[in-house]
């Protein structure tokens, strides 16, 4: 039986996690928290289901390891592979996954057309076609891949005119066909917020899934009694590509700086 003290982990293909990290810490300030990024074999919306599944069984073995009391995959590629797998795995471990947050982009429409901004990966996956039977039969869904945004956010490049017109270039399509509501269906994307302000109406809402990930975690543990109740402990941070390239954009993505060791291979 896992302590109420127990650290949570928390995973993403890179540092996009640092985004639902923040929502995490934010709500449950009392959580120790192991984070890792696993930056040498970003991005995973360009790699297989089964390349993804064994990534998350090594991640999941190295909580396990660390005596994590839970385990969020911070990360919509890595829950849409192998979020199932994982729980089979681990049938008494609280798991919490990501999905694009369809629901409350329907209930938030005026205009009836949502865009997704997402990975290749999430947006071929079943379970987001799912998703979109389920919550999206009456509004219209125009769904937009990014490639190379994920790679921008990885070199700490929130600003840049190559990025700023990458993203233009994603997001004119959905206003021309008349989204009123933008989801942010990838955690790098909320990073990207401020620029996107920039581009995108006024009126726009822009939706993520940081907070709702966050309050899922706080019911799962208070049903298994697992809520921390003391101090927390510094967050261990650990990437599986050289650890200065997190160390750098820590103070600029997650607001501090913080001692980031290598992530076993």
């Amino acid at each position: 039986m896992a302590e109420r003290s127990a650290p949570v982990g928390v995973m993403d293909s890179g540092v996009g996690g640092l985004s639902v990290l923040a929502e995490i810490q934010r709500l449950l300030p009392n959580e120790s928290l192991l984070y890792v990024a696993d930056s040498g074999h970003v991005p995973y919306g360009e790699k297989s289901p089964d390349y993804i599944r064994q990534r998350l069984r090594h991640i999941a073995a190295f909580f396990h390891e660390q005596g994590a009391k839970a385990m969020v995959l911070a990360c919509n590629t890595a829950t849409v592979a192998a979020v199932a797998d994982l729980r089979e795995l681990y049938p008494d471990w609280p798991l919490v996954g990501m999905e694009p947050a369809v629901k409350p982009a329907a209930a938030a429409t005026r205009s009836g057309v949502v865009g997704v901004l997402a990975t290749t990966g999430t947006l071929q996956s079943a379970k987001f076609a799912a998703l979109l039977d389920r919550f999206a039969n009456d509004v219209r869904v125009v769904t937009q891949p990014c490639p190379g945004l994920v790679e921008c956010i990885e070199a700490g490049d929130l600003s840049s005119q190559h990025l700023r017109q990458m993203l233009e270039g994603y997001v004119q399509p959905l206003l021309a066909a008349g989204c009123d509501t933008l989801i942010l269906g990838c955690t790098h994307y909320p990073f990207l917020r401020p620029m996107l302000a920039q581009i995108v109406p006024a009126q726009t809402a822009i939706i993520d899934t940081g907070a709702a990930v966050a309050r899922q975690l706080q019911r799962l543990l208070g049903a298994q009694v697992l809520l921390a109740d003391g101090p927390s402990r510094d967050t261990a941070f650990w990437s599986s590509a050289d650890p200065d390239g997190l160390q750098r954009v820590l103070p600029q993505l997650w607001g501090k700086a913080g001692s980031v060791q290598r992530f076993p291979l």
